[in-house]
């Protein structure tokens, strides 16, 4: 198993989903809970490098929903200053009188003060410092995981890329189970909010029986990014085998944990509580599209759009591309089982209007991304669904022609170089 984690206690990555939530004009039903949380927040952790950042007048990215108080922040500032000074004087006391491993010790502490801060520049300096005088690999890589958290935290996605990285290559010299499985649920959260759904979704699936890194999100929060990212990538079998039949999936998802309630009641994506509040709709999603039931299909994704794809900072995002992929990938399972399908049967299959499937099918075919055409005359779509078997001889065709132009190349090089021998 390895040691214990170090360093996971800060920075607290659900400050990132209360700024999201004050920065989204759409969640202002949402704004005075994440307000008290933020500034709840910096009074007890003594926040002044976040206050700073949040709400000062000049350059506060929250300086209209955070109010400024200089005199509150210069006591703040003096506080962060009396602690700063005393892990200084503990860092120069170990280097003097105790060993190696006192002074790492002391340089943790100051690293872990300047996360808990949220003083983002310092932070990262100071780990890197202790990275450098840190002796043993499952400690390096604790160091990298709490640099990828505070990265996360500012949406630095190529600060981020390049840590996981980082950490995946120092895994792999000998990174033990816990940290392996850590770095995994990182991993698929950093894809995820780079809209790498297919990618993310193995990874994701995989963590849920092995979440033990409760430092960036709650497990029932990944449960939800799991299915989401499976339900849009996944084919049919793995779709039903990982995301359908999941003991882990099935242990949050609403009616069947016996947790359902209505729509109305969930509050926040993000919560560090076990919440599974809402997810009924999440199985209802999920469940629709595997058994075809296409009307609940479209319910339940706007359901999920409003209930946690505009909530969630990492999905929001991508949220109009989320729903516009889940339409086409319903559409097409559909398509899929006829070679002419009836408009009008079509849109009371999906519960929609005539005119309106019209217009969102015209999205997709033109881009290839639906195999079919719309004949409005007769009232039918049609699909033309690639020959695999046809295709695939093309290509070698293709290929085969390529390869031959190669070689009539490479001979005549030869000859030439030949004669000129002779």
């Amino acid at each position: 198993m390895g040691s214990d984690p170090q360093y996971a206690s800060y920075p607290n990555l659900l400050l990132s989903q209360h700024i999201f939530t004050l920065r989204t004009p759409s969640l202002s039903a949402y704004h005075p809970a994440a307000n008290k949380a933020l500034t709840a927040s910096i009074k007890e952790a003594s926040q002044a490098p976040l206050y700073r950042y949040l709400a000062h007048p000049a350059d506060g990215i929250l300086s209209s929903e955070i109010v400024w108080d200089e005199g509150y922040y210069e006591e703040l500032k003096k506080g962060n200053d009396k602690e700063l000074e005393v892990l200084d004087t503990e860092i120069k006391e170990s280097d003097e009188k105790a060993g190696e491993s006192e002074v790492v010790e002391a340089m943790g502490k100051k690293a872990e003060f300047f996360a808990r801060v949220v003083d983002k520049e310092r932070a990262l300096a100071a780990y890197e410092e202790l990275y450098t005088k840190t002796p043993t690999l499952g400690a390096k890589i604790d160091i990298v995981l709490a640099i990828i958290r505070m990265e996360m935290l500012y949406d630095d996605k190529a600060g981020v890329k390049k840590s996981v990285e980082r950490a995946r290559r120092l895994i792999d010299t000998g990174g033990d189970w816990d940290r392996r499985n850590r770095l995994k649920s990182y991993t698929g959260l950093h894809l995820l909010s780079c809209r790498q759904y297919a990618e993310a979704a193995p990874l994701l699936l995989d963590s849920l029986s092995t979440f033990t890194s409760t430092e960036i999100c709650s497990y029932s929060t990944l449960v939800l990014y799991a299915v989401l990212a499976g339900t849009i990538s996944l084919n049919r079998v793995d779709f039903k085998a990982k995301v359908i039949d999941s003991a882990e999936v099935l242990a949050v998802l609403g009616s069947r944990s016996g947790g359902a309630v209505s729509a109305g009641d969930v509050e926040m994506i993000g919560a560090e509580t076990e919440d599974t509040e809402g997810y009924s709709s999440l199985e209802s999603l999920v469940n629709s599209l595997y058994l075809c039931e296409y009307k609940s299909f479209f319910v339940a994704l706007a359901d999920v759009e409003e209930l946690f794809l505009s909530r969630d900072r990492i999905l929001a995002e991508h949220k109009a591309w989320y729903v516009r992929e889940m339409r086409r990938r319903a559409y097409a399972q559909l398509l899929e089982s006829y070679r002419v399908v009836g408009l009008e049967s079509m849109a009371n299959a999906f519960g929609v209007s005539v005119e309106w499937l019209d217009r969102d099918l015209s999205k997709f075919i033109p881009s290839k991304k639906l195999n079919c055409t719309i004949d409005r005359v007769n009232g039918v779509i049609e699909t033309n669904r690639p020959d695999d078997k046809n295709r695939q001889y093309q290509d070698v065709v293709k290929q085969g022609d390529q390869l031959l132009t190669k070689l009539q190349k490479f001979g005549q090089a030869v000859r030439l170089r030949g004669s000129e021998r002779a």
